[in-house]
């Protein structure tokens, strides 16, 4: 005999919690399952804990659409729930005048995203906000803000769970299989179990694909190739000079090396872009050195041995070292005609800030209101 229920989530990250609650809220009942035990345990945790304005993604994408979007509810959501987060703001540097034309297009792409908050600044007014800064100009991005990861997560499982969601830890979705009335789940585990579910979302993050290669009844031409690319952060000894968030201009395969600081005023830098074959987070301390480059660029008096490792974290991507920057895949029955089936793959950044946005338009996927 197998239990039926509602849905099924696959990963308890901060996007599959996020599922969970819509789902929840919604009436319907759910089980989270997650392979560790403890939630959020990979990429969730493993981030700058950035909330993004929506800046960077071309208009029209998901990303802008769900970044933008995700920001007012995680803010919206960070002050009902006692969430602890700053909207500290960001700096966005041009370093020299050749790159002020690139500040004025990263402005009107910003601006189609729906982010009209943009301010322009000189050198001087950059240097009044943050004296140690140099830079010919900047963007200020008053929307930008950092939030506890780990307090939003544990947020989102007790709303999902004051509402009849069961999160299952250290049980793994081992088979999968797709019938015309729902989904049939062999889970492990120290106690095994069989679930029915008219239901599943595919939120395993860097093994989404993984996954959804073994859902029985899930064309393979479906399921995407997937890349790893492991981001390095280098903590600072001793507090930094700054009260805002600093970023260069973005670089290809990422946002480049940026100051971002913790709650409690910590800086890091990061992430640097590593393309990697094994989900190994270890920091390799001689990376330092390309940071210390990269970060006088706009803060010259970092001084030596100031860089310490930090952590990594390993975004699950959709495009390779050599290709142009994929979107989130959201994939639901009309993409892969397997009703009831969700796969989420490439939710890397902006997918902290994205994640109520992203519950939302799964639940919308489904046609569940």
């Amino acid at each position: 005999m197998s239990e039926k229920i509602g849905a099924v989530v696959v990963g308890a990250g901060v996007v599959g919690l996020a599922c969970a609650r819509a789902l929840a809220l919604r009436g319907i009942e759910t089980v989270i399952l997650e392979t560790h035990d403890a939630i959020g345990q990979e990429t969730s945790s493993r981030n700058s804990e950035v909330v993004h304005a929506g800046l960077y993604y071309p208009p029209g994408s998901l990303k802008a659409q769900l970044c933008v979007e995700g920001n007012r509810l995680l803010y919206a959501f960070c002050e009902q729930h006692r969430v602890a987060h700053r909207r500290c703001g960001k700096l966005i540097v041009a370093t020299s005048a050749a790159q002020a034309e690139k500040l004025a297009a990263l402005k009107s792409q910003s601006a189609q995203n729906g982010v009209e908050d943009l301010r322009p600044l000189t050198a001087a007014e950059a240097r009044a906000l943050e004296p140690q800064l140099s830079a010919s100009a900047a963007l200020l991005s008053p929307s930008t803000g950092i939030v506890d990861s780990h307090g939003l997560m544990l947020a989102l499982q007790g709303e999902a769970e004051a509402h009849g969601a069961a999160l299952a830890l250290k049980s793994p979705l081992l088979r999968a299989e797709a019938r015309g009335d729902g989904f049939v789940l062999e889970v492990g585990g120290a106690e095994p179990m069989r679930l029915e579910c008219d239901i599943l979302i595919n939120s395993a993050g860097l093994h989404a694909a993984k996954l959804a290669a073994t859902i029985a009844g899930l064309d393979v031409r479906h399921v995407p190739k997937q890349y790893f690319a492991r981001g390095n952060y280098f903590a600072l000894a001793g507090r930094a000079p700054f009260s805002r968030l600093v970023y260069p201009l973005p670089e290809p395969g990422g946002l480049g090396v940026h100051l971002t600081l913790d709650l409690g005023g910590q800086a890091r830098f990061g992430p640097d872009v590593e393309w990697v074959d094994a989900l190994d987070c270890t920091v390799d301390p001689r990376r330092a050195d390309a940071f210390y480059a990269e970060v006088r660029q706009y803060w010259p008096g970092l001084a030596d041995g100031a860089l310490q490792p930090a952590y990594a974290g390993i975004r699950p991507k959709l495009a390779g070292p050599n290709d142009p920057a994929a979107d989130f895949l959201v994939q639901s029955e009309a993409a892969h005609g397997v009703p009831g089936l969700v796969n989420l793959f490439g939710i890397e950044s902006p997918g902290l800030t994205a994640c109520l946005a992203l519950a939302e338009r799964v639940c919308k996927g489904l046609g569940v209101r």
